[in-house]
């Protein structure tokens, strides 16, 4: 069976288009900060219990792998051009969306190594997947783990604001300005285009 016009248009490799392997590194990234939020945000309403422990655990597992997937997306980011935003967009929206883009990629690194450093002056160590053990970023420290998991929570919001900032944009491009911004990243979306 044969691809819709619009399927086929929408996946051809050119200039105006990610990458799949950019498309499903960014997916990825998201599939994992979502839930890493949510078990971010359950988890520390809990009493002390064998249920709280473990999800801390899937919680640091999850911020390690979006580390690791985000150093491989930078890595590529770094040697595959980024498709430039349709002519009509305005400068000054190109500009905003450049400032975000180098913000979500700063806060998607610096959470989950605030989080290991948080959990490293603690005096819990971080066992990736419950078998690797990573090394300790700092000695045991209670004042500084304190301040660490401020810092932590602050990053997760930040993250979140600009996360949602990013979807409404996109959101923005496909509905209100009919270009093909969002489809870079969702192939498969029909053509908004008049």
């Amino acid at each position: 069976m044969q691809k819709p016009t619009h399927m086929r248009n929408n996946m051809k490799t050119n200039s105006s288009n990610y990458t799949i392997t950019a498309i499903v590194l960014h997916w990825l990234i998201v599939l994992l900060i979502v839930p890493g939020f949510c078990v971010g945000l359950y988890m520390v309403e809990l009493k002390l219990s064998p249920e709280k422990l473990q999800l801390y655990s899937y919680h640091k597992w999850i911020g390690v792998t979006v580390l690791w997937v985000t150093v491989l997306r930078l890595l590529w980011r770094s040697t595959h051009r980024v498709p430039p935003l349709p002519d009509t967009t305005p400068r000054w929206q190109k500009q905003i969306a450049g400032g975000v883009h180098i913000l979500l990629y700063i806060l998607i690194v610096a959470l989950p190594l605030s989080g290991w450093m948080f959990s490293s002056a603690s005096g819990y160590s971080v066992k990736y997947l419950g078998v690797f053990p990573l090394p300790d970023f700092l000695p045991k420290d209670k004042i500084l783990a304190e301040s660490l998991k401020e810092l932590h929570e602050t990053l997760a919001w930040g993250l979140a604001s600009l996360v949602a900032l990013h979807a409404a944009a996109a959101l923005k491009h496909y509905f209100v300005d009919k270009d093909n911004v969002l489809q870079r990243m969702l192939p498969f979306l029909p053509n908004r285009a008049p």
